[in-house]
Protein backbone atom coordinates (compact mmCIF):
# COMPACT_ATOMS: atom_id res chain seq x y z
CA UNK A 1 0.00 0.00 0.00
CA UNK A 2 1.22 3.41 -1.03
CA UNK A 3 2.00 6.14 0.93
CA UNK A 4 -0.30 9.86 0.22
CA UNK A 5 2.54 12.26 -0.79
CA UNK A 6 2.65 15.11 1.51
CA UNK A 7 0.92 18.44 0.50
CA UNK A 8 3.90 20.68 -0.37
CA UNK A 9 3.88 24.73 -0.42
CA UNK A 10 3.85 26.86 -3.60
CA UNK A 11 7.68 27.98 -3.80
CA UNK A 12 7.78 31.90 -3.48
CA UNK A 13 8.99 32.62 -7.14
CA UNK A 14 5.86 30.77 -8.47
CA UNK A 15 3.60 32.81 -6.76
CA UNK A 16 2.50 35.55 -8.86
CA UNK A 17 2.61 39.22 -7.99
CA UNK A 18 0.56 41.57 -7.83
CA UNK A 19 1.58 44.38 -10.48
CA UNK A 20 -1.25 46.88 -10.48
CA UNK A 21 -3.23 48.67 -7.68
CA UNK A 22 -6.32 46.76 -8.90
CA UNK A 23 -4.25 43.30 -9.08
CA UNK A 24 -3.10 44.22 -5.41
CA UNK A 25 -6.62 45.26 -3.87
CA UNK A 26 -8.10 41.94 -5.33
CA UNK A 27 -5.59 40.25 -3.56
CA UNK A 28 -5.74 41.73 -0.28
CA UNK A 29 -9.93 40.69 -0.79
CA UNK A 30 -8.94 36.88 -1.40
CA UNK A 31 -6.78 37.16 1.87
CA UNK A 32 -9.34 38.38 3.73
CA UNK A 33 -12.03 36.05 2.64
CA UNK A 34 -9.22 33.04 2.94
CA UNK A 35 -8.64 34.57 6.92
CA UNK A 36 -12.24 34.56 7.77
CA UNK A 37 -13.16 30.82 6.28
CA UNK A 38 -9.94 30.03 8.48
CA UNK A 39 -10.87 32.19 11.79
CA UNK A 40 -14.54 33.08 11.57
CA UNK A 41 -15.66 35.22 14.36
CA UNK A 42 -12.54 35.87 16.08
CA UNK A 43 -12.91 36.78 20.01
CA UNK A 44 -10.03 38.74 22.30
CA UNK A 45 -7.87 35.70 23.46
CA UNK A 46 -7.66 38.04 27.19
CA UNK A 47 -10.29 36.47 29.04
CA UNK A 48 -12.66 39.20 30.86
CA UNK A 49 -15.91 39.89 32.16
CA UNK A 50 -15.93 43.91 31.67
CA UNK A 51 -14.55 46.54 29.64
CA UNK A 52 -12.28 47.44 32.72
CA UNK A 53 -11.14 43.89 33.25
CA UNK A 54 -10.14 43.43 29.43
CA UNK A 55 -8.31 47.15 30.11
CA UNK A 56 -6.26 45.77 32.73
CA UNK A 57 -5.85 42.47 30.83
CA UNK A 58 -4.00 44.21 27.96
CA UNK A 59 -1.87 46.37 29.98
CA UNK A 60 -0.92 43.12 31.40
CA UNK A 61 -0.20 41.52 27.76
CA UNK A 62 2.69 43.88 26.72
CA UNK A 63 5.76 41.72 26.36
CA UNK A 64 4.07 38.87 27.86
CA UNK A 65 2.06 35.92 26.17
CA UNK A 66 -1.88 36.12 26.65
CA UNK A 67 -1.34 32.27 28.15
CA UNK A 68 0.31 34.06 31.19
CA UNK A 69 -1.74 36.84 31.80
CA UNK A 70 -4.73 34.44 31.44
CA UNK A 71 -3.53 32.52 34.28
CA UNK A 72 -2.48 35.54 36.51
CA UNK A 73 -5.81 37.80 36.03
CA UNK A 74 -7.97 34.91 37.73
CA UNK A 75 -6.24 35.35 41.14
CA UNK A 76 -5.76 39.11 40.36
CA UNK A 77 -9.18 40.30 39.81
CA UNK A 78 -10.41 38.20 43.21
CA UNK A 79 -8.12 40.20 45.05
CA UNK A 80 -8.71 43.65 43.33
CA UNK A 81 -12.29 42.78 42.28
CA UNK A 82 -13.16 47.04 41.51
CA UNK A 83 -11.61 49.71 39.91
CA UNK A 84 -12.12 51.39 43.62
CA UNK A 85 -9.37 48.78 44.68
CA UNK A 86 -7.36 48.71 41.69
CA UNK A 87 -6.83 52.79 42.07
CA UNK A 88 -6.55 52.10 46.38
CA UNK A 89 -3.87 49.61 45.98
CA UNK A 90 -0.59 49.09 48.00
CA UNK A 91 1.98 49.79 44.43
CA UNK A 92 4.64 47.19 45.83
CA UNK A 93 1.46 44.48 46.11
CA UNK A 94 0.09 44.99 43.11
CA UNK A 95 3.55 44.33 41.54
CA UNK A 96 4.25 41.34 43.65
CA UNK A 97 0.80 40.16 41.97
CA UNK A 98 1.51 40.69 38.52
CA UNK A 99 5.36 39.79 38.29
CA UNK A 100 5.01 37.17 36.19
CA UNK A 101 4.03 38.98 33.25
CA UNK A 102 7.24 41.05 33.44
CA UNK A 103 7.46 44.58 33.66
CA UNK A 104 5.95 44.49 37.07
CA UNK A 105 6.84 47.68 38.48
CA UNK A 106 5.80 49.83 35.12
CA UNK A 107 2.63 47.65 34.97
CA UNK A 108 1.26 47.72 38.29
CA UNK A 109 1.84 51.92 38.61
CA UNK A 110 -0.14 52.04 35.04
CA UNK A 111 -2.57 49.74 36.39
CA UNK A 112 -3.18 52.18 39.80
CA UNK A 113 -3.17 55.54 37.57
CA UNK A 114 -5.53 54.03 34.99
CA UNK A 115 -7.97 53.21 37.60
CA UNK A 116 -7.19 56.49 39.24
CA UNK A 117 -8.11 58.58 35.70
CA UNK A 118 -10.91 57.08 35.11
CA UNK A 119 -12.38 57.28 38.54
CA UNK A 120 -11.44 60.95 38.73
CA UNK A 121 -12.22 61.84 34.79
CA UNK A 122 -14.84 59.17 33.51
CA UNK A 123 -17.53 58.76 36.11
CA UNK A 124 -15.73 55.02 36.76
CA UNK A 125 -16.73 53.89 33.28
CA UNK A 126 -13.95 52.85 30.38
CA UNK A 127 -14.11 55.64 27.84
CA UNK A 128 -15.83 55.15 24.47
CA UNK A 129 -13.38 57.09 22.32
CA UNK A 130 -10.06 56.70 20.81
CA UNK A 131 -8.79 60.44 21.65
CA UNK A 132 -9.92 59.95 25.95
CA UNK A 133 -8.83 55.89 26.02
CA UNK A 134 -4.98 57.77 24.86
CA UNK A 135 -5.24 60.03 28.35
CA UNK A 136 -4.87 56.64 29.95
CA UNK A 137 -2.09 55.57 31.80
CA UNK A 138 -0.47 52.25 30.29
CA UNK A 139 -2.70 52.76 27.34
CA UNK A 140 -1.26 53.48 24.01
CA UNK A 141 -2.71 52.61 20.32
CA UNK A 142 -2.57 48.65 21.02
CA UNK A 143 -4.52 48.64 24.14
CA UNK A 144 -6.58 51.54 23.31
CA UNK A 145 -7.86 49.59 20.00
CA UNK A 146 -8.59 46.12 21.72
CA UNK A 147 -10.81 47.92 24.18
CA UNK A 148 -13.02 50.31 21.75
CA UNK A 149 -13.25 47.54 19.66
CA UNK A 150 -14.36 44.38 21.67
CA UNK A 151 -16.17 46.52 24.38
CA UNK A 152 -18.09 49.13 22.18
CA UNK A 153 -17.69 48.22 18.40
CA UNK A 154 -15.55 51.09 17.78
CA UNK A 155 -13.10 50.91 15.08
CA UNK A 156 -10.39 53.99 15.27
CA UNK A 157 -7.38 51.60 13.92
CA UNK A 158 -5.79 47.52 13.77
CA UNK A 159 -4.02 46.03 16.47
CA UNK A 160 -0.43 45.34 15.55
CA UNK A 161 1.38 43.07 17.94
CA UNK A 162 3.92 40.72 17.43
CA UNK A 163 2.02 38.27 15.01
CA UNK A 164 0.28 41.37 13.38
CA UNK A 165 3.67 42.96 12.55
CA UNK A 166 5.43 39.36 11.38
CA UNK A 167 2.40 38.06 9.65
CA UNK A 168 1.13 41.41 7.68
CA UNK A 169 4.93 41.73 6.27
CA UNK A 170 5.15 37.99 5.20
CA UNK A 171 1.86 38.75 3.47
CA UNK A 172 3.79 41.74 1.58
CA UNK A 173 0.81 44.14 3.05
CA UNK A 174 3.71 46.21 4.69
CA UNK A 175 7.44 46.68 3.95
CA UNK A 176 7.67 49.16 7.49
CA UNK A 177 8.96 47.60 10.86
CA UNK A 178 7.57 49.98 13.20
CA UNK A 179 3.95 49.13 14.78
CA UNK A 180 2.39 52.75 14.00
CA UNK A 181 3.61 52.64 10.33
CA UNK A 182 2.44 49.18 9.68
CA UNK A 183 -0.80 50.34 11.16
CA UNK A 184 -1.34 52.79 8.90
CA UNK A 185 -0.36 50.81 5.90
CA UNK A 186 -3.17 48.27 6.82
CA UNK A 187 -5.55 50.87 7.45
CA UNK A 188 -5.09 51.99 3.87
CA UNK A 189 -6.18 48.51 2.45
CA UNK A 190 -8.09 46.64 5.11
CA UNK A 191 -11.67 48.46 5.28
CA UNK A 192 -12.86 49.68 8.12
CA UNK A 193 -15.23 46.61 8.75
CA UNK A 194 -12.71 44.65 8.59
CA UNK A 195 -10.11 46.73 11.64
CA UNK A 196 -10.78 44.64 14.31
CA UNK A 197 -11.09 41.06 13.30
CA UNK A 198 -8.12 41.00 10.52
CA UNK A 199 -5.66 41.62 13.67
CA UNK A 200 -7.75 39.02 15.75
CA UNK A 201 -7.39 36.74 12.47
CA UNK A 202 -3.61 37.23 12.06
CA UNK A 203 -2.99 36.59 15.51
CA UNK A 204 -4.61 33.04 15.67
CA UNK A 205 -3.21 32.32 12.57
CA UNK A 206 0.50 33.34 14.21
CA UNK A 207 -0.21 30.54 16.70
CA UNK A 208 -1.66 27.73 14.03
CA UNK A 209 0.25 28.61 11.10
CA UNK A 210 2.23 31.29 10.48
CA UNK A 211 4.58 30.78 13.11
CA UNK A 212 8.10 32.34 13.57
CA UNK A 213 10.38 29.58 12.32
CA UNK A 214 9.50 27.33 9.90
CA UNK A 215 5.72 28.18 9.49
CA UNK A 216 2.91 25.76 8.24
CA UNK A 217 2.79 26.95 4.89
CA UNK A 218 1.47 23.55 3.24
CA UNK A 219 -1.84 23.85 5.30
CA UNK A 220 -1.84 27.13 5.00
CA UNK A 221 -5.00 28.52 2.62
CA UNK A 222 -2.99 31.58 2.20
CA UNK A 223 -0.17 29.90 0.20
CA UNK A 224 -1.19 30.33 -3.50
CA UNK A 225 -1.12 34.16 -2.65
CA UNK A 226 1.83 34.40 -0.64
CA UNK A 227 5.52 34.77 -1.83
CA UNK A 228 6.89 35.26 1.42
CA UNK A 229 10.87 34.60 1.91
CA UNK A 230 10.75 32.59 4.61
CA UNK A 231 7.86 29.93 3.06
CA UNK A 232 8.81 26.35 3.82
CA UNK A 233 8.33 24.26 0.64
Amino acid sequence: MTQKAKPRATPPKLVPKPKTAAERAARVRKILKFLDEMYPHPTVPLHHRNCWELLVATILSAQCTDKRVNEVTPGLFEKYPTIQDFASANQVELAMAIRSTGFFNNKSKSLIGAARKILADFSGEVPKTITEMLTIPGAARKTANVVLGACFNVHEGIVVDTHVQRNSQRLDLTRNTHPVKIEQDLMKIIPREKWFDFPLQLIYHGRALCVARKPKCAECKLDPLCYARDKTV
